[in-house]
């Protein structure tokens, strides 16, 4: 008996066409998806403090609740686009969506440090196919001649928000709790969650393995992603990724309002010079996979972008800086970090159109793997530089705990500046 069997298509299911009218809608449910989870994660940088006070936290458990989300999210990751390839994104994004709503309504009712912990991993689960699976979704609807302008597309929107959300946040705190504020964003998600059932579809309907078992269906899975494992360039693309990504999810999630404040910045200014690391990546996620294009090449950009952001998170570490000279850094610092979104197209060079999913989940995976480390290490050398007699609160605490994230830099500047070219020769 056959192992493959092949729905009939519903109304629903049926065909469409690239670049049509359902293909937008389709991307943009993704996207909001993203957009959704986003403002929640960056949304963490401004409600920390309230939390660590409710419940009593300490600093470093205050990092490592955003490093368990990141690394949990990791893990499951590398899964997340090889699912996406296997059954497409009617099968995944809805159930992905439900996972997030639910992590959200426990992390708004939490009691505890281990419950905290619980909701995060609850919540990346479900985020595994969220970023990727907006890429995933650009790619099969507007072909893969537009994959890297979409899926630049899709971090321009999800910075933008993330940038507001976090000045919608910090607002929205003197009117509410931190609690009521994130049970009303999960009341959203199920709004969500009944659009994407609804609507979320794939332009040409997946084959079904419905008769197969389950260890059958995931070591195709796994078959899939050691494929693509096995090329040397999707590694380089990920860490080159996760070098300038993890810095920016360090800066933008926990540690740039700490930062700025120490500078002498005032709570709402902080908050405020922090929206601007992600209103940058807003603007550089356009810009850099369009100039990518137009020079067809993915190198120059990569290494103009790791290296600015490396001088201009040596700027806010090392330059006194009022509210104005910091905002300019922020932006800077984010704008340059769009060109990590090559790492996504460079890795998608060199694989099968099969498995674009796959290649982004990895990439993706690898970058939040690494950016849990650079989030987390910060946290552990206040507490080493606090031991030694270091100045509490002070900027030489600050460039002490900074020390990984212009490393990880230095890094990403030096692999891009070795990594091979592989920008299609010919692209329609």
């Amino acid at each position: 008996m056959s192992t493959v069997e092949q729905h009939t298509a519903s109304p629903r299911e049926q065909n469409h066409s690239q670049g049509s009218a359902m293909a937008w809608w389709v991307w943009i449910l993704a996207v909001t998806f993203v957009v959704y989870l986003f403002s929640f994660q960056t949304g963490y940088a401004i409600v920390n403090e309230n939390v660590r006070s409710d419940l009593s936290l300490s600093i470093e458990q205050v990092g490592t609740i955003a490093a368990i989300y990141t690394w949990a999210f990791a893990i499951c990751q590398f899964f997340g686009g090889a699912l996406l390839d296997r059954l497409g994104s009617r099968k995944v994004l809805p159930a992905s969506i439900a996972l997030v709503t639910v992590g959200i309504f426990l992390f708004a009712n939490a009691n505890s440090y281990s419950m905290l912990l619980l909701s995060q991993i609850v919540v990346a689960i479900g985020s595994c196919t969220g970023f990727v699976g907006a890429g995933y979704v650009g790619g099969k609807w507007f072909g893969m001649a537009k994959f890297s302008f979409m899926f630049g597309l899709v971090q321009v929107f999800a910075a933008l928000t993330s940038a507001f959300s976090q000045n919608l946040i910090a607002l929205a705190l003197t009117y509410t709790t931190w609690r009521g504020l994130f049970n009303g964003t999960a009341v959203f998600g199920i709004l969500l969650l009944i659009l994407g059932a609804i609507y979320i579809r794939d332009p040409v309907p997946v084959v079904s393995n419905a008769k197969a078992g389950v260890g059958d269906f995931f070591s195709s899975v796994l078959r899939n992603m050691l494929q693509v494992a096995r090329i040397g360039h999707v590694w380089i693309a990920s860490l080159n990724g996760a070098a300038t990504f993890g810095v920016m999810l360090a800066l933008g999630v926990v540690w740039a309002p700490k930062l700025l404040k120490v500078h002498g910045l005032s709570d709402m200014t902080a908050s405020l010079g922090a929206s601007m690391l992600w209103l940058g990546l807003a603007a550089g996620s356009a810009v850099f996979p369009r100039w990518s294009d137009v020079i067809q090449r993915r190198k120059l950009p990569m290494l103009v972008g790791a290296a600015v952001q490396l001088l201009a998170l040596l700027g806010l570490i090392y330059m006194p800086l009022g509210a104005g000279l910091a905002f300019v850094l922020c932006f800077v610092f984010g704008f340059a970090n769009g060109a990590h979104m090559l790492a996504f197209s460079t890795a998608a060079d060199v694989v099968q159109p099969s498995q674009i999913g796959t290649s982004a989940a990895i990439v993706n995976g690898i970058m939040f793997i690494i950016g849990g480390v650079l989030m987390a290490r910060p946290g552990v050398r206040i507490a080493l530089g606090l031991e030694q007699g270091i100045e509490p609160a002070s900027l030489a605490l600050a460039q002490y705990a900074a020390l990984p994230g212009i490393a990880a830099l230095i890094i990403a500047v030096v692999l891009s500046a070795v990594m091979k070219e592989t920008y299609p020769p010919a692209q329609t």
